[in-house]
C-alpha cells in the first residue's frame, strides 16, 4: 500500500519530467488544473519547475491510486511568468525524483508557494 505520509521537501523538475507527471495523472483519472497538452504548450521548455506535496488525497473510486499527493506546483511559463497550480503525483513517482536542492532553495521555494501569486487559470483567462 501506499504511503500516506506526506514529504515535507520541495524538488524542482525539468519541463519533460513535468509533463511526464502530467501524463501519469491524466491516464489515472487524477486532478490537473489544466488541459491535455496545456504544459507543452506553455510551460517554458528550458524552465525549473517546482513541486512541494501539500495534502494526501484520497480517490475512493479509484482505490489503487490511493492515497497520492497534491502537489502544489510553482510552473515557469514560456513567457517567464511563474504562476500557482496543483498536481497530483503518485508518491512513488514523487520519491523517484532527485533530491537536488538545498535547504535554503527549499525553504524559499516553500514560501513563494505560500503567497498570493497568479494561477493557472487566471494566466489562462488572460491569454485565452
Amino acid at each position: 500500500m501506499a504511503s500516506s505520509k506526506i514529504p515535507r521537501t520541495v524538488k524542482a523538475v525539468n519541463t519533460t519530467q513535468l509533463i511526464r507527471l502530467d501524463e501519469e495523472a491524466m491516464v489515472r483519472g487524477l486532478n490537473r488544473q489544466h488541459g491535455a497538452g496545456w504544459l507543452a504548450e506553455h510551460a517554458d521548455p528550458e524552465a525549473t519547475h517546482y513541486l512541494w506535496p501539500a495534502l494526501v488525497h484520497r480517490l475512493d473510486h479509484r482505490p489503487e491510486y490511493s492515497p497520492h499527493w497534491r502537489c502544489m506546483l510553482l510552473l515557469t511559463l514560456r513567457d517567464g511568468q511563474q504562476v500557482f497550480s496543483l498536481l497530483d503525483v503518485l508518491p512513488a513517482s514523487f520519491t523517484a525524483l532527485p533530491e537536488n536542492l538545498d535547504r535554503a532553495t527549499k525553504t524559499r521555494i516553500a514560501q513563494r508557494l505560500q503567497t498570493p501569486m497568479q494561477t493557472v487559470a487566471e494566466w489562462s483567462q488572460r491569454h485565452g
